[in-house]
């Protein structure tokens, strides 16, 4: 099968022919269709994230077809359409699998880290972890939901009730999960790269009450903020542009270094939480409050082969949305 291979951070992807994998037990293997590209690829590529499963194969945003199953695999039928998260495997006899918090399982596997993901023309994922997906989307347009919209729920559900939301860094989960904020009845405060007319008018187009530069204060204070850009610095604005009492959420699996900040940022009962992974009930909710808001999906497609053009792309923010690889 044709996949693109990592074999060393810092190093592009490989376009390679390799075997095609063999569902093992409780597996099933996905014929892959559409597979989004995410900013935890690029940490995985550029070495931010150590000790991938090297070889590998990245990407973990899948939308596939089920070819084959492996031994005791009965939950899904040959032509089921699937999605594939970036939670594969986890030990599920932990205090955390036990206690519904399975997205801090110690001994977790990862969708295209420490698994073989999704941008390859062929796959194998424990059924247990995938999704089924609503049919109003296209395979394409489904992609993003499986880590930008996922985590993105996750996000805005860690910020609780706050009404007024600010969103740092309008990318492709800011996006999704501005348009559920929104059907929630909450208002949304953008912040962009300083100067980015176009993403900031975009944002007011799905709803967004204000939209500016991430050096910005809004016109009102927020009452829980959302970083999904890397960058540590946000941090400390987020804090200071939210009213005691409320959260700052860091969205991201990596980020830049935190710099100091004085103590009178967090006074006032102000927290600053990060979020892990997902969960599989995270995902089950999401996947059926998608369709009901409708969330629509900024995409822009690209060939499998055009893997390593697609994260230069996103590395640079050259568009807004998610960068999908089609097979």
């Amino acid at each position: 099968m044709r996949a693109m291979v990592l074999d060393a951070p810092g190093r592009p992807l490989r376009s390679a022919e390799v075997p095609r994998p063999v569902p093992g037990i409780g597996q099933v293997l996905v014929r892959v269709s559409a597979c989004a590209v995410c900013r935890t690829d690029l940490h995985v590529v550029d070495g931010e994230l150590t000790h991938p499963k090297l070889p590998l194969i990245t990407g973990h945003e899948v939308v596939g077809r089920v070819a084959a199953a492996g031994p005791s695999a009965g939950r899904f039928k040959v032509g089921d359409r699937v999605g594939v998260p970036w939670l594969g495997w986890t030990c599920g006899v932990c205090s955390f699998c036990m206690s519904g918090r399975e997205n801090l399982c110690d001994h977790a596997l990862f969708t295209g880290y420490t698994l073989d993901g999704g941008f390859a023309e062929y796959m194998v994922a424990d059924e247990r972890f995938c999704f089924v997906l609503p049919d109003s989307y296209s395979d394409p347009a489904a992609a993003p939901l499986l880590c930008a919209g996922l985590i993105g729920y996750r996000c805005l559900r860690m910020a609780g009730s706050a009404k007024n939301v600010g969103i740092y860094g309008f990318g492709g989960a800011a996006d999704i999960i501005a348009q559920v904020g929104l059907h929630q009845g909450r208002k949304i405060f953008a912040f962009t790269r300083e100067g980015d007319i176009e993403t900031q008018k975009f944002a007011r187009s799905l709803g967004a009450t204000w939209s500016g530069g991430s050096d910005e204060r809004p016109p009102e204070p927020l009452d829980a903020a959302i970083i999904f850009a890397p960058v540590g610095a946000f941090v400390p604005k987020a804090l200071a542009a939210t009213v005691k009492g409320g959260c700052v959420v860091c969205g991201g699996i990596h980020m830049s270094p935190i710099p100091e900040f004085s103590y009178g940022l967090l006074w006032g009962e102000r927290t600053i939480c990060s979020v892990a992974n997902l969960t599989r009930q995270d995902g089950k909710r999401f996947l059926e409050l998608a369709p009901t808001v409708p969330v629509r999906t900024e995409i822009r497609t690209f060939p499998l082969e055009q893997a390593n053009e697609a994260l230069a792309q996103l590395r640079a923010g050259a568009f807004r949305g998610s960068a999908v690889l089609i097979t």
